[in-house]
């Protein structure tokens, strides 16, 4: 008989958080991964949301759950639970204001205080459909993501450019290193969601991340 998944059937789940600035689109980058909607009149985000998406990746199925909050200082109290059990974040800045750059180190910094040392981290430069704008070059985002080990991507939720890669590169990343634990353990690791601690992942030393500051940044 044949089988077919349902919609919670999946082999992994990770939580993925999104970080930075109210106003630098983190609700709109969640809301064109998992609708492939963008809302123009999009209002700040009150408290914490989430949304989910699967997909297949080397044959499993992995549920991303994404939980996207408020940038604004008075919701800071949620901090150590939106944080708790998360594997993989987007730190997220508005190519067109130079200050949510300039706070994307904060944000690290408190990401780094409440989360795994061994979460796949991916600086997004977003609204990069506003050329005309920029206020933050892509060489100088691309010098911060290096100096802290971080993946690398400009996006637009706008026209929805890198939105998918940026999505699908973390959980990619996530998942070769938990399926590589689950190989040096012995099990599937169907159960598990994160490596143990004590490795560092050194994104440096996988090519394939200049090949995606090359292609992507663009």
């Amino acid at each position: 008989m044949a089988r077919y998944k349902l919609e919670d059937d999946y082999d992994y789940l990770f939580k993925l958080v999104l970080i930075g600035d109210s106003g630098v689109g983190k609700s709109n980058l969640l809301s064109r991964f998992t609708k492939n909607e963008f809302n123009l009149e999009s209002k700040s985000t009150i408290g914490v949301e989430f949304a989910t998406k699967s997909l297949t990746i080397d044959a499993k199925v992995i549920k991303a759950q994404i939980w996207d909050t408020a940038g604004q200082e008075r919701y800071r109290a949620i901090t150590s639970a939106y944080y708790r059990g998360a594997v993989g974040a987007l730190l997220v800045y508005d190519v067109t204001r130079h200050a949510t750059f300039a706070n994307v180190e904060r944000w690290l910094k408190e990401l780094r205080e409440h989360t795994d040392p061994n979460i796949v981290v991916m600086l997004i430069g977003n609204k990069s459909d506003l050329r005309h704008l920029v206020a933050v070059s892509t060489e100088d985002a691309k010098a911060f993501a290096e100096r802290e080990s971080l993946y690398f991507m400009e996006t637009s939720a706008l026209d929805a450019t890198n939105v998918e890669n940026a999505f699908t590169e973390v959980l990619t990343q996530i998942y070769k290193i938990v399926s590589r634990r689950a190989v040096e353990a012995g099990g599937d690791g169907a159960t598990s969601t994160l490596p143990s601690r004590g490795e560092t992942i050194n994104v440096k030393d996988d090519t394939s991340y200049l090949k995606r500051i090359g292609c992507c940044s663009n």
